[in-house]
């Protein structure tokens, strides 16, 4: 097991570049991979989300833009969204995507990192991630920053795969990671490096309450964690702190 996932090494700073390889076929393995299941936990992050139609919204590693688009349909809309993210493939599929749904004049895509947002402070009434902040280097950092675009009482909304806490389960969901999830993806992308990858990540990522005292560390506070799908997804909530 140890030498096929040794196999493939890819440092989390170039990541990005995965994602420019799978990106026409992201959003179907997306489905196909988690069963369907992927549409239910958008809808509770939007659950989650402000409820209020003058709100400005930042999505990082926005991908193709499922999440903000997402947000958009369930929360009762925004005044304005803004999805970075550093693959320009996924960012052009997204901006199609945006086209197709007639909300060029709501949302605007830009190819930006996540550990350096480059856009004001104070800027964001709140902040999304999805499945993003375990590929990148330095999460405190990226958090740190997240706090610094928000607003007076921001909140973050981060959703991330997680690990169940049931022994049988973990067993059979880290099956799932380390053989099935790369022949699927190679059978479907071709690429089976992206997917070893991906499952590994998911592996050594701190989860569930490791991951709520990052949060805090990066200054956010009344933070809260909710365990989604068994414990294979959480979605974690933050809201800026001020002193």
């Amino acid at each position: 097991m140890a030498k096929y996932q040794n196999k493939y090494t890819i440092e989390k700073k170039n990541a990005w570049k995965i994602f420019d390889r799978i990106y026409k076929r992201y959003d179907l393995l997306n489905h196909f991979l988690s069963l369907g299941f992927d549409f239910g936990w958008r809808k509770k992050l939007s659950s989650l989300a402000i409820k209020k139609k003058s709100a400005v919204l930042l999505d990082l590693a926005t991908g193709t833009g499922d999440v903000l688009f997402s947000l958009i349909n369930h929360s009762g809309g925004f005044k304005r969204a803004i999805g970075i993210d550093m693959s320009r493939n996924m960012v052009n599929y997204a901006v199609r995507k945006r086209a197709a749904k007639k909300l060029n004049n709501k949302v605007d895509f830009l190819i930006g990192d996540a550990n350096s947002i480059p856009l004001k402070s104070g800027s964001f009434d709140m902040v999304t991630m999805a499945f993003g902040i375990r590929n990148i280097s330095e999460p405190i950092k990226a958090l740190k920053d997240i706090n610094r675009v928000l607003a007076k009482d921001g909140i973050v909304l981060i959703l991330e795969f997680s690990l169940p806490e049931n022994r049988i389960l973990k067993k059979l969901h880290l099956f799932y990671l380390r053989y099935l999830i790369p022949l699927i993806g190679k059978i479907i992308s071709g690429d089976t490096e992206a997917y070893v990858y991906l499952g590994k990540t998911i592996e050594v990522f701190p989860y569930g309450d490791n991951f709520l005292k990052l949060m805090e560390k990066a200054g956010f506070n009344k933070c809260e964690k909710y365990p989604l799908t068994f414990g294979i997804v959480t979605v974690y909530r933050g809201i800026k702190c001020y002193e």
